[in-house]
C-alpha cells in the first residue's frame, strides 16, 4: 500500500506524518485490497478563523475510489473525524462483500454437484450455444445425429429458437 502524505500552504512535522501512518494503518483491518491512500491537509484562513482541510482519498482493488473531506479548526480533531468517517465506509464495503447473499452465490458457482462420499452427483457442465446462423430442421437433425448427444438448440429459418432431442422410443422431438 503506497501512502502519499502531501502539505498545502501547511508545513507537515515528522509528528504529523507519523500520526497520519498510524491512522493509515488501522485501515489495513477490514480486509481489503487498497492500493494507495493519498492524505493532503492544507491551512486555510477565512473571515479570520483559521482551519484546516484535511482530504483522504483511498483506492481500492476493483472498487471505486473513496474520497473523504473534512475541514475542523483542530488538525488532529479533522484527522480523526476523517479517519472515522473512512473506517465506516470501509466497514461497509467490506459488509457488503460478505454478506450471506454473496456468499450464497459463491457457494452456487464453486459447487454445482452434490457430492456423495468422493463423487458428484448431477454435476452440471454448462457449454455454449452455437448459435451462429438459422439452420433448417434437417441439418439440426444431422448435426444431432453427429454428435450423440440427446438434444441440439439452434434458430430455424423464422429466427425461432428451436430444441431437437432423442425420445426414449428411438423417434426424435422437436420444440
Amino acid at each position: 500500500m503506497n501512502i502519499s502524505i502531501v502539505g498545502k500552504q501547511f508545513e507537515l512535522t515528522d509528528s504529523i506524518k507519523g500520526y497520519i501512518d498510524n491512522a493509515v494503518d488501522g485501515l489495513l483491518k477490514y480486509g481489503l485490497d487498497i492500493i494507495s491512500v493519498r492524505v493532503a491537509i492544507s491551512a486555510d484562513e477565512k473571515h479570520g478563523k483559521k482551519g484546516f482541510d484535511v482530504d483522504f482519498v483511498i483506492n481500492l482493488a476493483g472498487k471505486d475510489t473513496i474520497v473523504i473531506r473534512h475541514k475542523d479548526k483542530d488538525l488532529y480533531a479533522a484527522i480523526d473525524l476523517a479517519m472515522d468517517r473512512a473506517s465506516k465506509v470501509l466497514r461497509r464495503t467490506h459488509d457488503k462483500m460478505t454478506t450471506h447473499k454473496n456468499k450464497d452465490d459463491e457457494k452456487e458457482v464453486a459447487t454445482l454437484g452434490k457430492l456423495v462420499g468422493e463423487e458428484i452427483v448431477d454435476e452440471i457442465v454448462p457449454t455454449e450455444l452455437e448459435l451462429y446462423k438459422p439452420l433448417e430442421i434437417e441439418e439440426a437433425l444431422e448435426k444431432l445425429k453427429s454428435s450423440g448427444a440427446q438434444f441440439y438448440v439452434f434458430n430455424d429459418i423464422d429466427a425461432k429458437m428451436r430444441v431437437i432431442y432423442k425420445r426414449n422410443d428411438g423417434k426424435y422431438g422437436l420444440y
